[in-house]
Protein backbone atom coordinates (compact mmCIF):
# COMPACT_ATOMS: atom_id res chain seq x y z
CA UNK A 1 0.00 0.00 0.00
CA UNK A 2 1.26 3.36 -0.58
CA UNK A 3 1.66 6.07 2.47
CA UNK A 4 3.32 5.48 5.66
CA UNK A 5 0.41 5.25 8.22
CA UNK A 6 -0.01 2.04 9.60
CA UNK A 7 -3.28 2.65 11.29
CA UNK A 8 -4.47 4.47 8.08
CA UNK A 9 -3.90 1.59 5.96
CA UNK A 10 -5.32 -1.38 8.13
CA UNK A 11 -8.31 1.25 8.80
CA UNK A 12 -8.79 1.34 4.52
CA UNK A 13 -7.71 -2.93 4.58
CA UNK A 14 -10.29 -3.62 7.27
CA UNK A 15 -12.85 -1.01 5.79
CA UNK A 16 -12.82 -2.21 2.43
CA UNK A 17 -12.30 -5.82 2.27
CA UNK A 18 -14.14 -6.70 5.41
CA UNK A 19 -14.43 -10.44 4.17
CA UNK A 20 -10.93 -10.59 3.46
CA UNK A 21 -8.58 -8.17 5.26
CA UNK A 22 -4.47 -8.46 4.97
CA UNK A 23 -1.81 -6.81 6.70
CA UNK A 24 -0.54 -3.94 4.43
CA UNK A 25 3.02 -3.57 3.58
CA UNK A 26 3.94 0.17 3.52
CA UNK A 27 7.65 0.43 1.53
CA UNK A 28 7.29 4.12 1.61
CA UNK A 29 8.44 4.08 4.83
CA UNK A 30 12.04 3.58 3.13
CA UNK A 31 14.58 0.25 4.11
CA UNK A 32 13.34 -2.20 6.60
CA UNK A 33 9.64 -1.82 5.12
CA UNK A 34 10.67 -2.57 1.94
CA UNK A 35 9.23 -6.26 1.08
CA UNK A 36 13.06 -7.61 1.08
CA UNK A 37 13.62 -6.01 4.45
CA UNK A 38 10.33 -6.79 5.89
CA UNK A 39 11.00 -10.87 5.41
CA UNK A 40 14.60 -10.66 6.28
CA UNK A 41 13.08 -9.10 9.69
CA UNK A 42 11.46 -12.28 9.87
CA UNK A 43 14.37 -14.50 9.38
CA UNK A 44 16.04 -16.66 12.22
CA UNK A 45 19.41 -16.39 13.64
CA UNK A 46 20.19 -14.84 10.09
CA UNK A 47 20.61 -11.10 9.67
CA UNK A 48 21.67 -8.74 6.97
CA UNK A 49 22.02 -4.74 7.05
CA UNK A 50 21.59 -2.50 3.61
CA UNK A 51 24.25 -1.52 0.98
CA UNK A 52 24.17 0.76 -1.77
CA UNK A 53 23.79 -2.87 -4.10
CA UNK A 54 20.63 -3.56 -1.31
CA UNK A 55 20.35 -6.38 1.13
CA UNK A 56 23.42 -8.04 2.26
CA UNK A 57 23.86 -10.66 5.09
CA UNK A 58 25.46 -9.72 8.34
CA UNK A 59 27.07 -11.39 11.52
CA UNK A 60 25.01 -10.02 13.85
CA UNK A 61 21.07 -7.60 13.98
CA UNK A 62 21.87 -4.31 13.25
CA UNK A 63 20.06 -0.71 12.74
CA UNK A 64 18.26 -2.41 10.05
CA UNK A 65 17.29 -5.56 10.73
CA UNK A 66 16.03 -3.65 13.83
CA UNK A 67 14.10 -1.25 12.13
CA UNK A 68 12.67 -3.93 9.68
CA UNK A 69 11.30 -5.63 12.76
CA UNK A 70 10.27 -2.09 14.33
CA UNK A 71 8.24 -1.29 11.17
CA UNK A 72 6.05 -5.02 11.24
CA UNK A 73 5.59 -4.58 14.58
CA UNK A 74 3.80 -1.49 14.02
CA UNK A 75 1.75 -2.99 11.33
CA UNK A 76 0.62 -5.53 13.41
CA UNK A 77 -0.24 -3.02 16.29
CA UNK A 78 -2.65 -1.34 14.23
CA UNK A 79 -3.64 -4.57 12.36
CA UNK A 80 -4.69 -5.56 15.49
CA UNK A 81 -6.72 -2.25 16.49
CA UNK A 82 -8.85 -2.68 13.43
CA UNK A 83 -9.47 -6.37 13.53
CA UNK A 84 -10.93 -6.59 17.04
CA UNK A 85 -13.68 -9.15 16.85
CA UNK A 86 -12.84 -10.32 13.30
CA UNK A 87 -13.04 -13.80 12.30
CA UNK A 88 -12.64 -14.86 8.96
CA UNK A 89 -9.63 -14.99 6.39
CA UNK A 90 -6.52 -12.95 6.96
CA UNK A 91 -3.90 -12.46 4.34
CA UNK A 92 -0.65 -12.34 5.40
CA UNK A 93 2.68 -12.06 2.79
CA UNK A 94 6.24 -12.72 2.82
CA UNK A 95 8.38 -13.09 0.20
CA UNK A 96 9.34 -16.93 -1.16
CA UNK A 97 12.70 -18.55 -0.69
CA UNK A 98 13.76 -17.78 -4.42
CA UNK A 99 12.69 -14.05 -4.77
CA UNK A 100 14.48 -13.74 -1.67
CA UNK A 101 17.76 -15.75 -2.63
CA UNK A 102 17.71 -13.92 -6.03
CA UNK A 103 18.16 -10.61 -3.66
CA UNK A 104 19.82 -10.94 -0.88
CA UNK A 105 23.79 -10.90 -0.98
CA UNK A 106 26.12 -12.58 0.56
CA UNK A 107 29.35 -11.05 2.29
CA UNK A 108 31.01 -11.11 -1.14
CA UNK A 109 28.46 -9.08 -3.08
CA UNK A 110 26.97 -11.88 -5.02
CA UNK A 111 23.37 -12.96 -4.50
CA UNK A 112 22.76 -16.49 -2.40
CA UNK A 113 21.23 -18.24 -5.08
CA UNK A 114 24.67 -18.90 -6.52
CA UNK A 115 25.50 -20.64 -3.02
CA UNK A 116 23.58 -24.08 -2.85
CA UNK A 117 24.15 -24.10 1.16
CA UNK A 118 23.05 -20.42 1.52
CA UNK A 119 19.99 -21.07 -0.32
CA UNK A 120 19.20 -24.03 1.82
CA UNK A 121 20.25 -22.32 5.01
CA UNK A 122 17.58 -19.52 4.08
CA UNK A 123 14.77 -21.84 3.37
CA UNK A 124 15.01 -23.44 6.88
CA UNK A 125 15.37 -19.76 8.36
CA UNK A 126 12.42 -18.62 6.48
CA UNK A 127 10.64 -21.09 7.48
CA UNK A 128 11.07 -20.97 11.39
CA UNK A 129 10.30 -17.02 11.23
CA UNK A 130 6.77 -17.92 9.43
CA UNK A 131 6.10 -20.33 11.74
CA UNK A 132 6.99 -17.87 14.75
CA UNK A 133 5.03 -15.00 12.65
CA UNK A 134 2.27 -16.84 11.85
CA UNK A 135 1.96 -17.51 15.72
CA UNK A 136 1.95 -13.91 16.52
CA UNK A 137 -0.62 -13.11 14.36
CA UNK A 138 -3.00 -16.09 14.87
CA UNK A 139 -2.35 -14.67 19.20
CA UNK A 140 -3.04 -11.20 18.07
CA UNK A 141 -6.30 -11.97 15.40
CA UNK A 142 -7.66 -14.89 17.45
CA UNK A 143 -10.32 -15.69 15.17
CA UNK A 144 -8.47 -15.30 11.92
CA UNK A 145 -8.41 -18.34 9.43
CA UNK A 146 -4.69 -17.35 8.43
CA UNK A 147 -3.64 -17.45 4.74
CA UNK A 148 -0.37 -16.97 3.94
CA UNK A 149 1.32 -15.91 0.77
CA UNK A 150 4.65 -16.05 -0.51
CA UNK A 151 5.74 -12.86 -2.83
CA UNK A 152 7.66 -14.99 -6.09
CA UNK A 153 8.27 -12.53 -9.01
CA UNK A 154 11.63 -13.76 -9.53
CA UNK A 155 11.02 -17.35 -9.67
CA UNK A 156 10.56 -17.29 -13.17
CA UNK A 157 13.81 -15.65 -13.61
CA UNK A 158 15.37 -18.33 -11.13
CA UNK A 159 14.40 -21.06 -13.02
CA UNK A 160 15.25 -19.61 -16.43
CA UNK A 161 18.67 -18.64 -15.20
CA UNK A 162 17.94 -15.02 -15.59
CA UNK A 163 18.90 -13.94 -12.63
CA UNK A 164 22.16 -11.47 -13.15
CA UNK A 165 25.73 -11.40 -11.55
CA UNK A 166 26.76 -9.06 -9.45
CA UNK A 167 29.27 -8.08 -12.62
CA UNK A 168 26.15 -8.32 -14.70
CA UNK A 169 28.21 -9.99 -17.17
CA UNK A 170 27.03 -13.15 -16.35
CA UNK A 171 23.83 -14.89 -15.52
CA UNK A 172 23.63 -17.57 -12.06
CA UNK A 173 22.59 -21.15 -13.16
CA UNK A 174 18.46 -22.08 -13.44
CA UNK A 175 18.16 -23.46 -10.18
CA UNK A 176 16.65 -27.33 -10.86
CA UNK A 177 12.94 -27.47 -10.71
CA UNK A 178 12.59 -29.94 -8.17
CA UNK A 179 14.91 -28.18 -6.40
CA UNK A 180 12.73 -24.72 -6.46
CA UNK A 181 9.59 -26.95 -5.89
CA UNK A 182 11.01 -28.86 -2.37
CA UNK A 183 12.79 -25.24 -1.22
CA UNK A 184 8.74 -24.05 -1.92
CA UNK A 185 6.58 -26.89 0.18
CA UNK A 186 9.35 -26.78 3.20
CA UNK A 187 8.27 -23.04 2.95
CA UNK A 188 4.84 -23.43 2.77
CA UNK A 189 4.88 -26.10 5.73
CA UNK A 190 5.77 -23.87 7.99
CA UNK A 191 1.41 -23.19 8.00
CA UNK A 192 -1.06 -25.43 8.90
CA UNK A 193 -3.60 -23.46 6.72
CA UNK A 194 -4.32 -22.14 3.10
CA UNK A 195 -1.63 -20.52 1.41
CA UNK A 196 -0.85 -18.58 -1.72
CA UNK A 197 1.86 -18.05 -4.09
CA UNK A 198 2.28 -14.25 -6.16
CA UNK A 199 3.87 -13.80 -8.90
CA UNK A 200 3.36 -10.44 -11.43
CA UNK A 201 6.02 -12.03 -13.51
CA UNK A 202 5.21 -13.76 -17.21
CA UNK A 203 4.87 -17.53 -17.64
CA UNK A 204 3.90 -18.16 -13.91
CA UNK A 205 5.20 -22.08 -13.50
CA UNK A 206 1.54 -22.97 -12.53
CA UNK A 207 2.05 -26.57 -12.47
CA UNK A 208 5.10 -26.70 -10.37
CA UNK A 209 3.24 -24.38 -7.83
CA UNK A 210 0.68 -27.12 -7.49
CA UNK A 211 2.47 -29.49 -7.02
CA UNK A 212 4.60 -27.93 -4.20
CA UNK A 213 0.97 -27.41 -2.33
CA UNK A 214 -0.27 -24.21 -2.59
CA UNK A 215 -3.90 -23.80 -2.24
CA UNK A 216 -3.74 -20.56 -4.79
CA UNK A 217 -1.91 -18.97 -6.78
CA UNK A 218 -1.97 -14.64 -7.27
CA UNK A 219 -1.26 -13.46 -10.70
CA UNK A 220 -1.35 -10.83 -12.96
CA UNK A 221 -4.00 -11.91 -15.39
CA UNK A 222 -3.11 -9.03 -18.12
CA UNK A 223 0.33 -11.56 -18.80
CA UNK A 224 -1.47 -14.66 -19.83
CA UNK A 225 -1.20 -16.41 -22.92
CA UNK A 226 -2.60 -19.21 -24.65
CA UNK A 227 -0.05 -21.60 -23.45
CA UNK A 228 -0.96 -20.95 -19.62
CA UNK A 229 -4.12 -22.26 -19.88
CA UNK A 230 -3.95 -26.01 -19.61
CA UNK A 231 -1.69 -25.33 -16.30
CA UNK A 232 -4.72 -23.09 -15.21
CA UNK A 233 -7.29 -25.61 -15.95
CA UNK A 234 -5.40 -28.26 -14.30
CA UNK A 235 -4.74 -26.00 -10.92
CA UNK A 236 -8.39 -25.64 -10.90
CA UNK A 237 -9.28 -28.79 -11.27
CA UNK A 238 -7.39 -29.49 -8.39
CA UNK A 239 -9.20 -27.00 -6.00
CA UNK A 240 -6.39 -24.58 -6.58
CA UNK A 241 -7.87 -20.74 -6.52
CA UNK A 242 -7.27 -18.33 -8.36
CA UNK A 243 -6.14 -14.76 -7.75
CA UNK A 244 -6.80 -12.90 -10.66
CA UNK A 245 -5.37 -9.59 -10.81
CA UNK A 246 -7.51 -7.97 -13.28
CA UNK A 247 -7.47 -4.16 -11.58
CA UNK A 248 -4.93 -1.97 -12.64
CA UNK A 249 -2.01 -1.71 -9.52
CA UNK A 250 -1.36 1.79 -10.55
CA UNK A 251 -3.30 4.76 -11.25
CA UNK A 252 -5.15 4.63 -14.43
CA UNK A 253 -9.20 5.07 -14.77
CA UNK A 254 -11.19 2.64 -13.63
CA UNK A 255 -13.84 1.73 -15.80
CA UNK A 256 -17.04 -0.88 -15.21
CA UNK A 257 -16.54 -3.41 -12.85
CA UNK A 258 -18.11 -5.79 -15.16
CA UNK A 259 -15.57 -5.18 -17.55
CA UNK A 260 -12.21 -6.24 -15.39
CA UNK A 261 -13.08 -9.41 -15.41
CA UNK A 262 -14.43 -10.17 -18.68
CA UNK A 263 -11.89 -12.13 -19.47
CA UNK A 264 -11.82 -13.87 -16.59
CA UNK A 265 -15.26 -15.01 -17.73
CA UNK A 266 -13.52 -15.69 -21.03
CA UNK A 267 -10.92 -17.96 -19.77
CA UNK A 268 -13.48 -20.06 -17.85
CA UNK A 269 -15.02 -20.46 -21.22
CA UNK A 270 -11.93 -21.79 -23.20
CA UNK A 271 -11.31 -24.06 -20.14
CA UNK A 272 -15.05 -25.60 -20.64
CA UNK A 273 -15.03 -24.99 -16.49
CA UNK A 274 -18.86 -24.31 -15.13
CA UNK A 275 -19.75 -21.15 -14.89
CA UNK A 276 -20.84 -21.49 -11.65
CA UNK A 277 -17.62 -22.12 -10.24
CA UNK A 278 -16.57 -19.27 -10.79
CA UNK A 279 -17.37 -17.78 -7.27
CA UNK A 280 -15.41 -20.19 -5.17
CA UNK A 281 -12.26 -20.54 -7.78
CA UNK A 282 -11.47 -17.28 -7.93
CA UNK A 283 -10.60 -13.91 -6.01
CA UNK A 284 -10.33 -10.41 -7.69
CA UNK A 285 -7.19 -8.46 -6.59
CA UNK A 286 -5.05 -5.76 -8.09
CA UNK A 287 -2.38 -6.90 -10.81
CA UNK A 288 0.34 -6.23 -8.30
CA UNK A 289 1.09 -4.26 -5.17
CA UNK A 290 -0.29 -1.02 -4.80
CA UNK A 291 2.54 0.78 -3.18
CA UNK A 292 3.05 2.93 -6.59
CA UNK A 293 -0.21 4.27 -6.68
CA UNK A 294 -1.79 7.52 -4.93
CA UNK A 295 -3.20 6.57 -2.00
CA UNK A 296 -6.77 7.84 -3.43
CA UNK A 297 -6.37 5.35 -6.34
CA UNK A 298 -5.32 2.55 -3.70
CA UNK A 299 -8.51 2.94 -1.95
CA UNK A 300 -10.47 3.42 -5.40
CA UNK A 301 -8.86 0.02 -6.82
CA UNK A 302 -9.68 -2.26 -3.72
CA UNK A 303 -13.27 -1.19 -3.71
CA UNK A 304 -13.31 -2.09 -7.67
CA UNK A 305 -11.83 -5.48 -7.27
CA UNK A 306 -14.84 -5.52 -4.09
CA UNK A 307 -17.27 -4.79 -6.93
CA UNK A 308 -16.23 -6.60 -9.78
CA UNK A 309 -16.02 -9.58 -7.76
CA UNK A 310 -19.77 -9.41 -6.90
CA UNK A 311 -19.98 -8.77 -10.71
CA UNK A 312 -18.30 -12.55 -11.22
CA UNK A 313 -20.65 -13.62 -8.77
CA UNK A 314 -23.29 -12.06 -9.92
CA UNK A 315 -23.17 -12.88 -13.38
CA UNK A 316 -20.70 -15.77 -13.88
CA UNK A 317 -21.66 -16.29 -17.78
Amino acid sequence: MPGTDSREAAKTVTGTFEDFPFLPELPARGPGADMIGRTIGLLVEMYAHVEPSGWRISDRPGRDTRRARSYLGEDLDALEEFTQGYRGPLKVQAVGPWTLAAALELRGGEAALGDPGACRDLTASLAEGLREHLAEVARRVPGADVVLQLDEPSLTAVLRGQVGTASGYRTHRAVDRQLAEDALRDVLAAHEGRSIVHSCAPDVPFALLRRAGVSGVSFDAGLLTERDEETIGEAVEAGAVLFAGVVPSVDAPLSDPASNVSGVRTLWRSLGLPPGSLADSVVVTPSCGLAGASPGYARAALAQCVRAARSLADNPE
